[in-house]
């Protein structure tokens, strides 16, 4: 950002500039008397001892725990604590810790030059307030943490303009080798003054981001719910009281902020709220147990962004800087954002109830060369959202400009403002650490506004994913800016529509300028080429299956994680994600296969191959066709054709078997080759590749055969023959008993078949039932062999009949 000039009416009033530097030589004429009986030192020396005295941080360590309130007003009392500590050898001696207020800071570099400074002995720190405004200590031990805690009425700091000042904890004291008083330890840290409201407040958009690293895999049950599998339980900790992203909620929905979130932390979310299961060890995975945690998680969130701004990022927040850099040159990958687009305002809908602006891409850490402004405007945003270490001034302005930018091709590019944004990057897990922060993020707030009178609208984006304590920070420091007096609140999308300055720079940098320690983390072009194959595969995969969706859906999310810039600096575990969702893509595919075939022998010159298709999935396939092809038609043909092809439809877990009619030409060995394709003529798994062996049947070979089914039918005529002569001759015998029978009993007075002679006729010999000639019957001149006689038990000779 330009910086701006000094303004006049900023410094302290002369009166007060006076009695401050007099205050300054009283104090230092005990220390000037003193140096006067110490032997002169060369003139070097002098100068090298004052150069380490500059940058020296004393013996004694002071650390400022707490300053409140931040942003004190008329009235207030300031109340500043913590803690000194003397890390030297010697005790230090009638010690009192003591506030000093320097002159007013009066431009943003100002401030951070002063920052760098903060604990060095010399600075600007003005006199002491003294007084009853001190903490006393007769002693402290080398090695021994002192707590302190001074409360003194802002009216005794002499505060005059609106303006930052700095404000300076320091520890005097004395030493047994340097018995007088003297500042041993100083923190500086800074103090914001703007009493009254600002006659025209800075508009001040905070975004405030819910965004994770890739927890799912694109594994899913079998099961009709799909059942997911996450790569491990970090979410959960978490979304659990006291994790990150339970604190980013919990402190966000206090704040007048943008919410800008990532769709797929919350398809994450609303999975867990459901049944899943958690990858372990190998192939092993384990039933999730944090469906509660995530179901109030997502429940705070809905009630937190009600009638609230929400900026949906991209499915996964892809990374736009590797797109644009490695990816552009590999077909399908802009497909990919457009898909992480498309996507992403259905997530949020479905999940949150509410709809999100979709019109934001936000390239990592702001930093923009024309590659990246076309990447990301390609899937239909067309706001970008830079930073001003990235969009630089040209040095025209003495103020920093509004955030909106016209860049061209209908383009807006919101720069955020650097120094704001980067304020809480570093580590804040120490009070001492996160209140100097939150002091300079709002004296570069308050410097912002006091540069100009002009209206403008600035934009705060921090890191993607702060810690849990960069956003208690963060979330302090936005608590009293909103609750201040020179600042209100904005949303983007009224920040990206503000009236941009017309000195403002609209030039992106170009790619040469991109920062290499980002350009090192980027993905790989191999990285792309790597999903484009996963989605080349996926493609012949889909269109044979019944229920696409049950496999198209996980992938496709799956793919958007792997270009997912929560990979940036962890290049080991993004390959291992890609290799995994590639792997089971490829599991899946092979559970749709020919089953292998031995050798097959033929006899004829016709015959069928039949050929097996097997299909594990729990859906069926369809839009297969299964292509036969001779490796030698001149011996084994197949179709009039090079090849023959059937379409193939499986149900799911079952297997099918088709049939071809070859046609045999010649004897000897053949190989035939089996492969699965799919309706648009793409090859789809292994080939299954077997030998035919032809056996070609010969003449002399039917004439023998031929000869057999003469003597078959020749047999068979022989035998009917014998059966109708037998026939004939059990009638005529029937007969003649019947006659026979009629007689006797006209003879005796009975019938011939009363009851009293019923048990008599069962129990005779059988001599002429069942129409079989007796032994005594004289034999047909065509009876060459003599059939069984009835019930017999003996073995049945060569053709003969056994009746049972």
């Amino acid at each position: 950002m330009a910086e701006a000039a000094d303004f006049p009416g900023m410094t302290p009033s002369p009166a007060r500039r006076w009695l401050r530097r007099t205050g300054a030589l009283l104090a230092g004429a005990p220390l000037l008397a003193g140096l006067l009986q110490l032997p002169a030192a060369p003139a070097q020396a002098v100068g090298q001892t004052s150069a380490k005295e500059a940058s020296d941080a004393g013996t004694v360590a002071v650390t400022v725990d707490s300053l409140s309130p931040a942003a004190p007003r008329d009235g207030d009392t300031l109340t500043v604590s913590g803690t000194v500590t003397n890390n030297g050898k010697q005790s230090v001696t009638d010690a009192h810790v003591g506030l000093r207020v320097g002159s007013a800071l009066t431009t943003r570099s100002a401030i951070d030059s002063a920052a760098k400074s903060a604990d060095a002995l010399s600075g600007n720190d003005g006199s002491e307030v003294g007084g009853k405004y001190v903490t006393e200590f007769a002693k402290l031990t080398p090695g021994v943490a002192e707590h302190f805690s001074i409360s003194v009425p802002v009216d005794k700091l002499d505060l005059d303009e609106d303006g930052v000042y700095p404000l300076g904890v320091s520890l005097e004291g004395e030493t047994s080798a340097q018995p007088w008083e003297q500042v041993l330890g100083v923190q500086r840290t800074f103090l914001p003054w703007q009493p009254e409201e600002a006659d025209t407040p800075t508009r001040t958009t905070v975004l405030w981001p819910l965004v994770s690293t890739v927890h799912m895999s694109a594994e899913t049950g079998s099961n009709a719910q799909q059942t997911p599998v996450f790569l491990n339980d970090d979410l959960a900790k978490e979304l659990s009281p006291g994790g990150r992203l339970e604190q980013l909620l919990s402190l966000g929905k206090e704040l007048d902020v943008t919410w800008v979130i990532d769709p797929d932390l919350l398809a994450s979310v609303d999975a867990m709220t459901g049944s899943y299961r958690v990858r372990g060890d190998g192939d092993t995975t384990t039933a999730g147990t944090h469906q509660a945690v995530a179901k109030q998680w997502l429940d705070d969130l809905q009630d937190a962004v009600l009638g609230k701004e929400v900026v949906a990022l991209p499915f996964a927040d892809p990374d736009l800087a590797s797109l644009a850099h490695n990816g552009t040159g590999v077909a399908g990958s802009l497909s990919q954002l457009k898909a992480a687009t498309d996507v992403a305002a259905t997530t949020v809908e479905t999940v949150l109830h509410v709809t999100p602006n979709t019109d934001f891409a936000w390239p990592v850490d702001g930093a923009v060369d024309p590659s990246i402004v076309k990447v990301a405007t390609s899937a239909g945003a067309d706001k970008v959202i830079a930073r001003s270490d990235s969009l630089t001034e040209n040095g025209d302005l003495t103020y920093t400009p509004s955030a909106a930018r016209p860049i061209g091709g209908g383009t807006t590019a919101v720069v955020a403002d650097e120094r704001l944004s980067t304020a809480f990057k570093g580590d804040l897990t120490k009070a001492s650490t996160a209140t100097l922060t939150v002091q300079e993020f709002l004296a570069q707030s308050l410097a912002l506004n006091l540069q100009t009178g002009k209206q403008r609208s600035v934009v705060v984006a921090p890191q993607r994913m702060p810690t849990a304590s960069q956003a208690r920070s963060l979330a302090e420091a936005v608590t009293t800016l909103q609750g201040g007096t020179w600042s209100q609140s904005q949303q983007l999308a009224a920040a990206a529509k503000a009236k941009p300055d017309p000195g403002a720079t609209t030039k992106v940098p170009s790619s040469s300028a991109y920062p290499s320690s980002l350009r090192k983390q980027e993905l790989p072009r191999s990285a792309f080429e790597q999903i484009a194959y996963t989605q080349d595969k996926l493609d012949n995969f889909k269109v044979i299956l019944a229920n696409e969706a049950r496999v198209v859906t996980p992938f496709g999310r799956a793919m958007n994680r792997e270009m997912s810039t929560s990979w940036r600096g962890r290049s080991t575990a993004a390959g291992s994600f890609r290799q995994g969702v590639q792997a089971y893509l490829d599991t899946l595919t092979g559970q749709v296969k020919l089953i292998d075939k031995s050798e097959t022998k033929l006899s004829g010159r016709s015959a069928t191959i039949p050929v097996t298709v097997q299909n594990n999935l729990v859906q069926g396939v369809d839009h297969l066709v299964l292509r036969l092809t001779s490796k030698n038609p001149t011996r084994l043909e197949i179709s009039d054709e090079a090849y023959a092809e059937q379409r193939v439809t499986v149900s799911g877990g079952h297997t099918t078997t088709v049939k071809f009619t070859t046609s045999a030409k010649v004897n000897g060995q053949t190989t035939v080759v089996a492969q699965l394709y799919t309706e648009d003529g793409q090859k789809y798994g292994e080939e299954v590749a077997f030998d035919v062996r032809v056996t070609e049947i010969t003449a002399t070979v039917m004439l023998v055969i031929g000869g057999g089914v003469l003597l078959l039918v020749l047999a068979g005529f022989r035998m009917y023959t014998q059966r109708k002569r037998a026939a004939a001759r059990e009638a005529q015998e029937t007969d003649e008993t019947e006659e026979d029978g009629e007689d006797r009993a006209d003879e005796a007075g009975e019938p011939a078949d009363g009851p009293e002679n019923a048990g008599d006729r069962e129990n005779r010999p059988e001599k002429e039932s069942g129409g079989r000639a007796g032994a005594a019957d004289p034999e047909q001149p065509s009876d060459e062999t003599p059939d069984t006689a009835v019930e017999s038990t003996d073995p049945s000779g060569t053709g003969e009949r056994v009746d049972r």
